[in-house]
């Protein structure tokens, strides 16, 4: 229960993010609330044991965009961090397969079997991708600025990012204006000649946004997606030991060791207003308590449709929130394994199933994908990131025993005839029909499922329609623009009452980085 009837701040929602602000205000003294709806922290950043003996990632299930000054802010190791690196890609096609790892040597001589000018070129991509992640990072960790407001702090907010914009050299500068509104296929064509390699690079401008590879946009986010690392390791991508849920619990201890209370269980109903401001929370047992200030972690719709009232908002910013774009698009399949799965064009164990495995042998595998989803169906055979989070934590599933993360798009909430039981019982069908292709024991070593629909990730995890950011990370839902204009600076309409989820800037992904912004901005502003 509780420790006081009255705190300075409540946060409505526990994801990561929630915690991560919470960890922030109560390092600086405040005395904080988290409010978590269901009877585990983490959000969509979750462990569970789905079957007996068997922990599941259940949604979030890699780490890499973690901010490394949250990491020691926070003091994060003291309370459990441990990232196990995801050293690989390996991509099975038809007859053959790639395999890029952290060894440049070993990749280059990998990618040149495929392609010697691709082999050649890869060489040279990354470390642009990476000048590219590191002039954009700054835009990132800066408070979006109201581009309609003539207040100081705006002024000298947009003169820094344009006096950083121009002092990019030219060839970034070009390719920035590139990333920023291109699709990743027409993006990577300037650059690559091999199929599966394009494919593969250009899949991550799809996960979570409801585009395909040749839409424009979808270059920024593989660009989001490059900006990662680990203890100042570019591009790297890592799996937190226990489970993306032991990793919002680390932030939780975090939290708990700077003085903050926590409470699941607790869902709140409605965030109480007095005079234009928030003065507490009511939950849905009818439990209310009071605070200073209120920030919800949820995502927009939620916070501004949900928890307050309509009539308590400008008109025009309830509009913005009902436009902002929210669509589901990704399904979650999680598989408890009798063994390990044995992909033909690779057989038996090896380094290829200790990172990332892509189902991503083409662009018109993908596209076929997105025209599925287009038309209100799921993905006939879609695209997976696949990784098998006990090859490297044991612990996870019992003795021989394994369990398998299968991220797949696509999985359009607004489904023909709404999602029922029998499409997602199809849903999980197409992804193990996809996934035997190329790993024909499958099947055969399959012992239990968990099939999650953007329905279901909407009903069990509070995320609006699916929407695994919070929002699309589209070029009208960014920066000074998420999730809407005049309110991207974690502020609301309602005095008081303040925002720090994965719909705020800068965006999805476990970050930390909109809880902890957010946390600091409200802290400048404490009176």
């Amino acid at each position: 229960m509780p420790k006081l009837s009255k705190y300075d701040a409540i946060i409505v929602g526990g994801g990561h993010n929630g915690l991560t602000a919470a960890a922030y205000l109560a390092k600086a003294g405040k005395k904080v609330l988290v409010l978590e709806k269901r009877y585990v922290l983490g959000g969509a950043a979750v462990t569970e044991e789905v079957f007996p003996g068997f922990k599941f990632s259940v949604c979030s299930y890699v780490v890499s965009l973690l901010k490394s000054n949250v990491i020691r802010e926070l003091m994060l190791p003291k309370f459990g961090l441990e990232i196990l690196p995801l050293e690989s890609t390996f991509t099975p096609f038809e007859k053959d397969y790639l395999f890029r790892t952290s060894d440049p040597d070993q990749t280059y001589k990998e990618i040149y079997r495929h392609s010697k000018r691709d082999a050649e070129t890869y060489k040279r991509f990354g470390p642009l991708m990476g000048q590219i992640g590191m002039a954009v990072r700054p835009i990132l960790e800066t408070v979006a600025p109201n581009p309609l407001g003539i207040n100081f702090s705006d002024i000298v907010s947009s003169k820094k990012l344009l006096n950083h914009l121009n002092h990019l050299s030219d060839e970034n500068f070009e390719y920035l204006c590139k990333l920023m509104t291109m699709s990743s296929a027409d993006f990577l064509d300037e650059w690559f000649e091999f199929e599966p390699l394009k494919a593969t690079m250009a899949a991550s401008g799809i996960i979570g946004t409801f585009m395909g590879p040749r839409s424009p946009g979808s270059a920024y986010v593989m660009l989001h997606h490059y900006m990662g690392d680990i203890d100042g390791s570019f591009r790297a991508w890592g799996f937190q030991r226990g489970g993306t849920g032991e990793l919002s619990m680390t932030i939780a201890r975090s939290a708990e060791y700077f003085g903050a209370d926590i409470l699941t269980s607790a869902s709140v109903d409605k965030v109480l207003t007095k005079s234009g401001k928030a003065c507490g929370v009511v939950l849905e047992n009818g439990d209310e308590y009071e605070a200073d200030i209120v920030i919800s972690a949820l995502d927009p719709k939620l916070t501004f449709l949900k928890l307050v009232d309509e009539n308590d908002l400008p008109s025009d910013f309830v509009q913005d929130i009902k436009n902002f774009r929210i669509r589901g698009s990704s399904g979650k399949v999680n598989l408890a394994l009798d063994g390990l799965p044995d992909f033909t064009a690779l057989p038996g164990e090896g380094p290829h199933l200790r990172g990332a495995i892509s189902i991503s042998p083409s662009y018109d595998h993908l596209e076929r994908g997105y025209d599925d989803a287009k038309y209100g169906n799921f993905s006939k055979e879609p695209y997976m990131d696949i990784i098998l989070p006990s090859v490297l934590d044991p612990d996870m599933a019992p003795p021989g025993k394994h369990v398998m993360s299968c991220f797949v798009q696509y999985a359009p909430y607004n489904i023909n005839g709404g999602w029922d039981d029998i499409k997602r019982e199809a849903f999980g069908d197409a992804v193990i029909n996809t996934l035997a292709k190329y790993a024909p024991n499958i099947k055969d070593i399959i012992l239990h499922r968990q099939v999650l629909t953007p329905q279901d990730l909407e009903d069990t995890f509070s995320l609006s329609e699916g929407n695994i950011f919070h929002g699309e990370l589209t070029l009208q839902q960014l920066f000074s623009l998420r999730p809407a204009v005049k309110w991207a600076d974690y502020t609301t309409p309602i005095r008081n009452y303040y925002q720090c989820g994965s719909g705020t800037h800068p965006g999805g992904g476990v970050t930390g980085s909109p809880g902890e912004m957010a946390a600091k901005q409200i802290l400048k502003k404490w009176k």
